[in-house]
């Protein structure tokens, strides 16, 4: 038995960027039924990061609304956060750092672990990844419980950083992922 993809219904988007760009991700956005288990709606934002014109606008928006002067690197949370982080990386001339799973960097690491549905996840960034007081800009694609953000903007204070902001390009509000990063401000294109 197939799975049917559908797009995402768009009427009503909401967005902390206003409800254009809301509208935008929510063009893109591909529900898949039962993956990765049965009774999980996966929410593919792969069409989104293939269509380079709408791609640009979405890092643009992402820049407009931190300003581009409002961070001196990117780091980005495996793996689709990588993408964000490396495009608004380069548009702003400044660095990027990846959060990785455990085991996947070659240097001396801070590591942090937190609870999944099912399990248990560590993170990873490299002990030098940023000097004291560096602002850092946060990235991923999507926001649900908050486990894994909540570990990555820990990882970058233990490794000196200052976050000077968090953004998803979906946020999956009834999960209450917002809440449990509070009083950290959370940006999200698009909140279903």
């Amino acid at each position: 038995m197939g799975r049917t993809v559908t797009e995402t219904h768009t009427a009503g988007v909401r967005g902390d960027s206003g409800p254009e760009v809301a509208q935008l991700v929510a063009s893109r956005l591909l529900d898949v039924p039962d993956f990765p288990k049965p009774g999980v709606m996966f929410k593919d934002l792969m069409p989104l990061f293939a269509d380079g014109v709408a791609f640009r606008e979405v890092i643009d928006g992402i820049i407009a609304y931190h300003g581009p002067d409002s961070f001196d690197t990117v780091a980005g949370i495996e793996a689709r956060g990588f993408v964000l982080a490396a495009a608004v990386a380069y548009a702003t001339g400044v660095g990027v750092v990846p959060v990785r799973k455990a085991g996947k960097l070659p240097r001396a690491t801070h590591s942090a672990s937190y609870a999944l549905e099912y399990g248990e996840a560590t993170l990873e960034v490299h002990q030098d990844a940023f000097t004291a007081g560096h602002r850092v800009l946060v990235l991923d694609d999507v926001l649900a419980t908050g486990g894994t953000a909540e570990a990555t903007l820990d990882l970058v204070e233990r490794a000196g950083g200052t976050v000077s902001g968090f953004t998803v390009l979906l946020e999956l509000g009834f999960l209450k992922g917002r809440e449990r990063l509070a009083p950290r401000p959370v940006h999200a294109l698009l909140t279903v």
